[in-house]
């Protein structure tokens, strides 16, 4: 099987604001999948964990069990990882529905810097962008 890396990215203008989610899927260093989406108003941490599961919801994952997350949210991590509880109302749902999506998958969640998180930034913006212009 391939080592699949997903990198995602939810970026809000405003907090809350108009907010946009983006993913790239690698299978062994190249790109299979991507995705960009406009999310309307929301704040950043609910972009954050939508960019996770439009991710995780791409069709081309079916055929993978093990799938490993990079993002740059430090918060959705340690929630998805158990090491902080969920405790905003927004984000509760979200995260029942990431479990749900991903309950047949072995997965890891890692943060990662920003500055390693670029592409998957670009396409969150990109979602927002093409909304307005």
């Amino acid at each position: 099987m391939p080592n699949i890396k997903i990198f995602s990215d939810g970026a809000s203008r405003g907090n809350p604001g108009p907010a946009g989610c983006g993913y790239i899927i690698y299978a062994d260093g190249q790109e299979i999948a991507s995705g960009s989406k406009y999310l309307g108003t929301a704040t950043n941490n609910i972009a954050e964990y939508t960019a996770v599961i439009e991710a995780a919801k791409d069709p081309i994952l079916k055929q993978f069990d093990a799938i490993n997350f990079y993002l740059d949210s430090e918060l959705v991590v340690k929630q998805m990882k158990g090491e902080y509880k969920v405790k905003n109302a927004g984000l509760i749902p979200l995260k029942a529905e990431l479990l749900k999506i991903l309950k047949d998958k072995t997965v890891t969640f890692n943060h990662v810097p920003r500055d390693q998180n670029k592409e998957a930034d670009r396409l969150a913006n990109q979602g927002i962008d093409e909304h307005y212009y």
